[in-house]
């Protein structure tokens, strides 16, 4: 399993590219802001041919560079139908009046080819199997994709903004919403394996273990009628 993630653009966010191994097909989870220079690199340095991008959801710090990345592979891009207007109108998304500066000049607008992500699909791409859940709080679109162990690799969740090291996303932008985030939280991550290798949409990874045992919002929707806890949430 090859697994090449860096962080892009003014918000860190992580962009990864997920194949069986170097040389083979990959897909590219959340090319965000400036990310296209970084996936070009990672696909020359490990011979990788692209054949999806998958987005978590549609902020633009994690779509910002999906039509320039998906232009260079002529490959389609994968999001929840309740996030794909972020695409075209990332304004609009973050609570922003039209024509307000926007982090300079960005690429916004669908791709080409956009293929829309149900709860609990299970997408074969690139000789890897992703299922997919939905996760609102974030958003209303957002989702996970989780892959299962095997032999010695452990079992792998992409979070997305649902789930960070320490925290969880900010529920506080439009189509945010506390409750459906700790729901979410609950419902996708509070059952996996204790193995299972969280990769996030910013910061550093994890398990879920860990999370389990340190983080403040996993600890409170363990415990008989969770609420909401205090620590301090990340992401856009």
């Amino acid at each position: 399993m090859l697994i090449a993630g860096f962080p892009a653009g003014a918000w860190g966010t992580n962009c990864y590219l997920v194949a069986p191994a170097a040389g083979e097909e990959c897909v590219i989870i959340d090319p965000g802001h400036l990310a296209a220079q970084g996936v070009e690199d990672a696909v020359r340095k490990h011979r990788l041919k692209p054949v999806a991008v998958v987005l978590t959801h549609g902020h633009i710090d994690h779509v910002a560079s999906v039509v320039p990345v998906c232009g260079a592979s002529d490959v389609p891009a994968w999001i929840h139908p309740a996030d794909r207007y972020m695409m075209s109108d990332p304004e609009k998304a973050l609570g922003r009046s039209i024509g307000m500066p926007l982090m300079g000049e960005l690429t916004v607008g669908e791709p080409d080819d956009v293929r829309e992500l149900t709860d609990g699909a299970r997408l074969s791409l690139a000789g890897l199997d992703l299922t997919v859940d939905h996760a609102p709080g974030h958003t209303k679109g957002s989702v996970t994709f989780g892959m299962p162990g095997a032999a010695d690799v452990p079992p792998i969740l992409f979070s997305g903004d649902l789930l960070f090291a320490g925290s969880v996303g900010r529920s506080d932008l439009p189509g945010g919403d506390p409750a459906e985030l700790l729901d979410s939280l609950a419902r996708v991550c509070l059952p996996l394996d204790d193995s299972t290798v969280v990769l996030s949409g910013h910061g550093p990874q994890t398990t879920i273990g860990q999370e389990r045992a340190t983080n403040p919002y996993m600890r409170q929707v363990a415990a008989p009628g969770h609420g909401s806890a205090d620590a301090p949430r990340r992401g856009m």
